[in-house]
């Protein structure tokens, strides 16, 4: 046996260093493969395994809560929802979508390139920000599209449909400014409401125009939800939801009901008679305010402006001469003719310089100055007073008017009774019209003020600018005595029982002061026009003289000038559309004891007695004809669905333009003729 060598006994010293470096490079090489695995899990496949990580993950589904329906007066439905479907992504479940998912679902629906990089772009934006919220990404599947989608729900992670109501217009047109339209809300409006505590989602649908918008916060409802257990890709798994108990739903509480002053058969018949391819009717009750018909044509189509308009579709309304996008009742103003006659004999009256037997005789026309302003008779009245004026719409008795109190007077009574100012309905959007003043042309005018203007005025030309709901509420306050009404559209909100949560009471803007023996004086004139022989409305009147064989009418027709007359008066048929008059009627009945008022506006239409008063005395008729039927059989709430059967409105393709040739040296509007007299219009 060989001894040891002591001479080379390693030391301990060097022995523990040798571990201590062993020990170190494999904790280093540890630290780096953790490293390398938390870069792959969380870097390269972040998004995978953050997905799978949520395989039983908890999801609320919103349970959309039902929109309140728009009712007529008497119950009928005349806007709803209908079932639709709208296809959502939800990020946090699709897998690899802009390479996987994304081009199935644009194959399936048909996008373009451009949809699809759209689509593409909210998602990755939304999976930023909101990864488990569900992203709209088609509304209003059709049929086809529906089916194809449910036939290849295996290869769509994150892709689901949702059952979702749709809104439902069924009068089509009709009514269209009234009721307004949806579209889907943005990122400005959708930070702006939930900051209020509005709780609407990315998506979501709000209310446009109309009673849609003005009543959005009672016809939304509060949405509900449910929780559902969902795996990586966003399925139910049926086993685990059972286990969630009672406490998973919340059910959604629908929104309130809209109940309308409007009663859709006066409407219906004012849809009907009304023969302009623009223009406006407004049916109002004069003792409270309340709105019981309105026309304004032409209309939208509401279901297309809410569901999938295309952009063609949209240049096409943009396009259209006639602006259907217009309210013509309140947002849009015209110069109102002989109705405006009404608020210059007030004035007159008021001024003290004209009595009701102030007689002015009219050759035909009226000198100011160095020229002649012709009355719409070229071979005159005769020597006419107050009432005989009204009747025969005599010019040049309000040109006298004009000349003698000025034109600061005649505004002051217009003004008192709602022109130049909204009439606060709010529901509608609107101008406030011009009631002008000398300070009015002093400020705009060229030159400032001259006398010229208080005569153009004074019969309504000029520039007189009012709104057919202006002009309805003159009439209304008139035909009462002197009280100016809010007008209003809603009568009443209720629940999905029927229960009143809200009502709406008329609402006096003010009381003007009008004398009631001035008041007389003019409702004369105002008769006779409708049942005189030589009234401008008695023709229409004769053609209801059974059906109305009880009721007077207290009526004005009128004829707005849109270009200035020249020297030779041109017919109807002989002037381009767009140059054509405005033909006006407006008026109130019974005239003894007055219940409804009626304004008609026939844009570019012709002459007021011929294309405005027929559809003035329909409307007057069918009211009565109305009341009568309700009174021997008391209407009930028909809670039925609206039917539309009125025959097509008329278009603008089916007018007669036929284009004339002004005269020469035809003078601006509201300025008086060179050479042969200025033509006024009643």
């Amino acid at each position: 046996m060989t001894p040891p060598d002591l001479g080379k006994t390693t030391p301990p010293g060097r022995d523990l260093k040798k571990r201590f470096l062993w020990l170190g490079l494999a904790m280093v090489g540890g630290m780096a493969v953790l490293a390398l695995q938390l870069y792959r899990l969380q870097i390269i496949r972040g998004e995978e395994y953050a997905a799978k990580s949520v395989a039983n993950f908890v999801k609320e589904v919103r349970l959309r809560a039902d929109r309140g329906v728009i009712k007529d007066a008497r119950g009928t439905i005349l806007v709803d929802s209908r079932p639709s479907f709208d296809a959502f992504i939800t990020p946090a479940f699709c897998t690899d979508c802009s390479k996987e998912v994304l081009p199935k679902l644009a194959t399936l629906l048909g996008w373009d390139e451009d949809q699809r990089k759209k689509v593409d772009d909210q998602v990755r934006i939304s999976k930023r920000n909101a990864p488990f919220q569900p992203l709209p990404v088609r509304i209003d599947l059709t049929r086809d599209e529906l089916d194809r989608i449910n036939a290849r729900r295996d290869i769509l992670d994150g892709v689901e449909v949702v059952a979702v109501p749709h809104r439902n217009y069924r009068t089509e047109t009709v009514l269209s400014h009234v009721l307004g339209y949806m579209n889907e809300i943005n990122q400005d409006e959708l930070e702006r409401l939930n900051a209020d505590g509005a709780k609407y989602a990315l998506g979501d649908y709000i209310g446009r125009r109309g009673l849609e918008r003005y009543f959005e916060p009672q016809l939304r409802g509060v949405d509900g939800f449910r929780k559902e257990v969902v795996n990586a890709r966003g399925q139910k798994i049926e086993e685990l939801n059972d286990k969630l108990g009672e406490n998973s739903v919340t059910p959604p509480q629908a929104g309130s009901n809209l109940v309308l002053s409007i009663d859709m058969r006066l409407q219906e018949e004012a849809e009907r008679i009304f023969p302009g391819v623009a223009g406006a009717v407004v049916a109002i009750d004069v003792n409270t305010g309340y709105i019981k018909a309105l026309v304004s044509r032409p209309g939208f189509d509401p279901n297309l402006l809410t569901g999938r308009v295309t952009p063609a579709q949209m240049a096409e309304m943009v396009r259209d001469p006639l602006q259907p996008m217009i309210n013509r009742v309140a947002a849009a103003h015209y110069s109102p003719g002989s109705t405006f006659k009404v608020v210059t004999q007030l004035a007159a009256f008021k001024s003290g310089n004209f009595r009701p037997d102030s007689v002015i005789n009219c050759p035909g026309g009226y000198k100011l100055g160095a020229r002649t302003w012709r009355c719409h008779k070229e071979s005159g009245h005769g020597p006419v007073n107050a009432k005989q004026a009204m009747a025969y719409s005599c010019d040049t008795w309000f040109f006298k008017v004009a000349d003698t109190i000025g034109l600061d007077p005649i505004a002051e009574m217009g003004r008192a009774l709602g022109l130049g100012s909204p009439t606060g309905i709010g529901v509608l959007g609107e101008v406030p019209g011009i009631m002008p003043t000398t300070e009015y042309h002093d400020r705009l005018s060229p030159g400032g003020y001259t006398k010229g203007m208080a005569l153009n005025s004074a019969i309504g030309q000029g520039d007189d600018n009012v709104t057919p709901l202006q002009l309805a509420m003159v009439y209304a306050a008139i035909a009462n005595g002197g009280t100016l009404y809010k007008p209003q559209l809603v009568h009443r909100i209720e629940d999905q029982d029927g229960q009143v949560v809200d009502s709406f009471n008329p609402q006096v803007v003010r009381t003007v002061d009008i004398n009631p023996d001035h008041r007389k004086v003019i409702v004369e004139g105002l008769v006779a026009v409708a049942n005189e022989a030589g009234g401008t409305a008695f023709r229409a009147r004769q053609a209801y003289k059974e059906q109305m064989k009880n009721i007077v009418v207290a009526s004005k027709t009128g004829t707005a000038q849109v270009v200035a007359i020249g020297a030779v008066r041109l017919k109807t048929h002989q002037m381009e559309f767009f140059t054509r008059d405005h033909a006006w009627f407006a008026g109130f009945a019974p005239a003894d004891k007055p219940e409804i008022a009626v304004v008609v506006l026939n844009e570019h239409g012709g002459h007021g007695g011929v294309d405005a008063a027929p559809t003035g005395m329909a409307v007057f008729s069918k009211y009565f004809e109305l009341k009568q039927l309700d009174a021997n059989s008391p209407p009930q709430r028909s809670n039925q669905p609206y039917v539309l059967t009125l025959p097509p409105t008329p278009k603008l393709q089916d007018v007669t333009l036929t284009r004339g040739t002004p005269a020469a040296g035809t003078p601006t509007r509201g300025a008086p003729a060179a050479g042969p007299p200025n033509a006024a219009q009643h």
